[in-house]
């Protein structure tokens, strides 16, 4: 299997730089304000001292606070002067009301609109999506590098319960935003609105498939998985409408030691069941993950 990069859930940061009077936002300071954002939001702000000047009677301090994907630098003569002016950067580089105060921007409805005041982009509603539904946290792991220095392409692949979206883009931040936006674009499509209304098959239990007597968990305990030229990606999916669970493919970006394709089947049972499979093409790598996805669901059904 490729070595693959995985990214935290946070993405590189843009910096900007403030140097004002300390300010006040609703009668609470810039970083209680930050705070709450945070916390509301899934992406509690974590402050950095980059680095102190001056003498020792007039210092300068100068702090960074990064929040979900923005960063900002903030300086003054105390620590604490220093974190306001980060905090206040922050605040209004989130397009913040400082007289609305902090509050999640929600629909009327259970769910949750794409655009709101509380999502700067896709990246963060995915965070804050998976929070108040106690999904999974969305996953990104950069699958591709290419290009010399000066022209780097990227491809991150986004993967959010059963959905999985891929980006390109000239960094990694670009392009794990990208595949965010084409994330939020599919729960959109499949909720039939900009509100997402969508909601994850739940996981089944093996033991359900084990005591099913459905026609094709039946037809898979009494027939061979070796007849040639077998579509078993059809006949997987034909099982996992049947049963009740979703399959996902993951191709690996690394070829076999032998120059094959390679891919990773993954069921949304419980527990999870990951297949590994190879081949000559995409196609017949997913073919090779299906087959071994079913002759394990064979094997753990043949007990009923």
């Amino acid at each position: 299997m490729s070595q693959q990069e995985y990214l935290s859930p946070s993405p590189a940061p843009d910096e900007k730089s403030v140097n004002s009077p300390e300010p006040q936002w609703s009668g609470k300071t810039p970083i209680q304000m930050l705070h709450e954002y945070g916390t509301a939001s899934g992406t509690p702000p974590v402050y950095e001292m980059e680095k102190a000047e001056g003498s020792g009677h007039q210092p300068n301090f100068f702090f960074s606070v990064t929040v979900g994907d923005i960063k900002c630098t903030g300086q003054g003569p105390t620590k604490k002067a220093a974190k306001h002016q980060a905090a206040d950067a922050a605040l209004k580089m989130l397009n913040l009301d400082p007289e609305k105060g902090i509050s999640p921007g929600r629909s009327d409805s259970n769910g949750i609109a794409a655009e709101t005041n509380f999502n700067p982009n896709s990246v963060c509603l995915l965070q804050e999506l998976a929070i108040q539904r106690g999904w999974r946290r969305p996953e990104y792991t950069v699958l591709t590098q290419s290009g010399p220095p000066h022209q780097r392409e990227f491809t991150v692949a986004c993967r959010f319960e059963s959905l999985t979206e891929k980006g390109v883009g000239s960094s990694k931040k670009a392009a794990k935003r990208t595949a965010a936006e084409k994330v939020v674009a599919k729960l959109q499509s499949l909720s039939g609105g900009s509100e997402i209304t969508w909601t994850p098959k739940p996981s089944v239990l093996f033991e359900n498939i084990r005591n099913s007597a459905a026609e094709k968990i039946s037809l898979l305990r009494r027939n061979p998985l070796s007849i040639p030229n077998t579509d078993y990606i059809q006949m997987l999916l034909e099982l996992s409408k049947e049963q009740g669970f979703e399959v996902t493919y993951f191709d690996i970006d690394e070829l076999t030691v032998n120059g094959q394709y390679q891919c990773l089947a993954e069921l949304s049972t419980e527990p999870v069941t990951v297949c590994h499979g190879t081949g000559i093409s995409c196609s017949n790598a997913h073919n090779d993950a299906a087959h071994s996805a079913l002759q394990y669901i064979k094997i753990v059904a043949a007990g009923k």
